[in-house]
């Protein structure tokens, strides 16, 4: 691989997690300035289907943006590390199993941590899956530092106001990504 390339693919590693989180904060912003945090496009049962892709990006406050941001950065860059196509499929398949969320959800759901538990979920797993050491240490690295989240997956546990069946969802897309993705 050639120097341009290699730079150019850094910058899209650095850049790609920033615009996707620019977009979010951008729309937190003009929520707050102009809808008094009343601005939201959450998915859930009897909402439009389009709201799928503006979900994500949809957030409560900036607390709960905040929260999703220091998250998704880090992991959005462990998974762009590993290919551009690894990233797409956790995206793609983490907005793909939204759809439970509009057709079993019991309320409406918003905010990044659909694309968190994704990425999550995709890391934990592609290690095993590969068997290399690396992957392996860093599906181990997830697991301790992040499997004290888990607990958000399962209905009842899950912190009122938090959409256990968005994080699950997002989890299992993950995982499927890394089945998608994976090549002996």
């Amino acid at each position: 691989m050639n120097q341009a390339k290699r730079k150019h693919q850094f910058y899209l590693w650095i850049f790609l997690p920033f615009l996707l989180v620019a977009i979010a904060w951008l729309q937190e912003f003009i929520d707050q300035l102009l809808f008094a945090g009343n601005w939201n496009l959450p998915i859930g049962p009897g909402l439009p289907w389009w709201r799928l892709f503006t979900a994500p990006f949809s957030h409560a406050d900036y607390g709960h943006l905040i929260a999703n941001t220091v998250v998704f950065l880090p992991l959005s860059w462990v998974v762009l590390a590993k290919g551009l196509r690894d990233y797409i499929a956790v995206l793609t398949c983490v907005i793909f199993m939204e759809i439970p969320i509009i057709i079993f959800g019991a309320s409406a759901s918003h905010g990044m941590s659909g694309f968190v538990y994704g990425l999550l979920g995709y890391l934990m797993l592609i290690g095993f899956l590969e068997r290399r050491i690396l992957t392996i240490m860093i599906s181990i690295f997830c697991l301790l530092f992040y499997g004290g989240t888990l607990y958000t997956l399962i209905p009842g546990l899950s912190p009122v106001g938090v959409s256990w069946i968005g994080h699950f969802s997002g989890f299992i897309g993950g995982l499927l990504a890394a089945f998608a993705v994976y090549r002996e």
